[in-house]
């Protein structure tokens, strides 16, 4: 059975953490360390150009620090084309927090990392991620107010998985048009890998439209459920890249995008809601290209839940959350055009857009 893995590692582990800084220019890394509590994080600040730096907090069970750090910097570097892509006046950031999310984290623990958050004086906002969530923000606000994707309750925006996966649906139906020159999903094979709060949103929208859903994720129990509540099918084969389908969209972790994958691959459309899908940037987002698959680069179309948090800084509307994240329709598409254009990958044509637009408000702001 298929698996998804994290991005591998692109440096290695001997190197200096300033040196892993400097590959590709983040401003500052955090290490947070609480024995009491048991907290072990890491806050990574790529780029605050724009303004202050945005990201989630993501905990997870790495298998050692090193990995910890690799991911941190990748995520955090990914939320600087996703805030600049998406004309926002945010920089890029990202925390990790080194743990079994269902073990060790409680109130003491989240009220710590509040702090932390709070020692970099709103240089860093946080937001909920891969194994937290919004109660665990409340917590987090308890002792910082940088931070986002709190409950409606407390005045905040709630979960803004329902943002994000619309974001991604527009990306799809983009690609769609792109592709096959309309942008109907109407029987569409669709193979969502991961169906967390997001890839479930998503489902949701595919299977109203009429989509062919074929469903996977590691989690057998809420697999079942989201199948038996949506009508999708789960897939019960012995690869997943092999599967005939339309449009592949991954929804769990990253790096499933790779050399071991991309030539298995049966699908004109790659679209989904991960972070860091291409385990090699350059290498992957070329492969596909000359493999004729269309990519919906991931911090473009997944960058409804960063819209939707942003409003919340700014006094919180869901119908603008919304109306943000359907112009990513519009957006996908002038990326793929510039891409065809140029004969460039889609990734490389969406990151000299973000580029040019953090270079232009570089000359007239400095940083945060």
């Amino acid at each position: 059975m298929a698996t998804t893995k994290e991005p591998k590692e692109t440096v290695q582990n001997t190197d200096s953490v300033l040196k892993q800084m400097s590959i590709n220019n983040h401003e500052q890394v955090v290490f947070c360390n609480d024995n009491d509590t048991g907290l072990k994080a890491i806050i990574a600040i790529h780029n605050t150009v724009l303004g202050p730096a945005l990201g989630g907090t993501r905990m997870w069970a790495y298998n050692n620090e090193a990995e910890a750090l690799n991911d941190v910097l990748r995520l955090s570097r990914g939320m600087t084309y996703k805030a600049a892509i998406s004309g926002l006046n945010l920089g890029g950031g990202k925390a990790v927090i080194i743990g079994d999310s269902s073990k060790i984290k409680n109130e003491a623990l989240m009220r710590r990392f509040g702090k932390f958050v709070n020692s970099l004086g709103g240089k860093y906002i946080t937001a909920e991620d891969v194994g937290i969530s919004t109660k665990d923000m409340e917590y987090v606000k308890m002792e910082t107010d940088h931070v986002t994707g709190i409950p409606e309750s407390m005045g905040g925006s709630g979960d803004p998985s329902p943002v994000t996966a619309y974001g991604v649906y527009m990306g799809m139906k983009a690609s769609a048009k792109y592709v096959y020159g309309s942008d109907s999903l109407n029987g569409k094979k669709v193979l969502v890998q991961g169906i967390g709060h997001v890839g479930e949103h998503l489902v949701n929208h595919l299977v109203k439209e009429g989509a062919k859903v074929t469903i996977f994720d590691i989690n057998k129990e809420r697999l079942e459920a989201v199948a038996k509540e949506s009508g999708a099918t789960i897939f019960n084969g012995s690869d997943l890249y092999e599967l005939d389908m339309d449009i592949y969209a991954p929804c769990a972790l990253g790096a499933t995008l790779n050399s071991q994958s991309i030539p298995k691959l049966r699908c004109a459309i790659v679209a989904g809601a991960a972070n860091n899908q291409l385990e090699d940037e350059n290498l992957h987002g070329q492969m596909l290209l000359d493999k004729g698959i269309l990519w919906a680069p991931d911090f473009l179309i997944n960058a409804g839940g960063v819209i939707n948090v942003y409003s919340e800084l700014i006094g919180y509307n869901r119908d603008y959350a919304m109306t943000n994240a359907q112009k990513i329709y519009d957006l996908a598409t002038s990326i793929f055009n510039t891409a065809s254009q140029q004969k460039i990958s889609t990734i490389a044509a969406a990151k000299l857009v973000a580029e040019k637009r953090i270079e232009e408000i570089g000359k007239v702001k400095l940083s945060y």
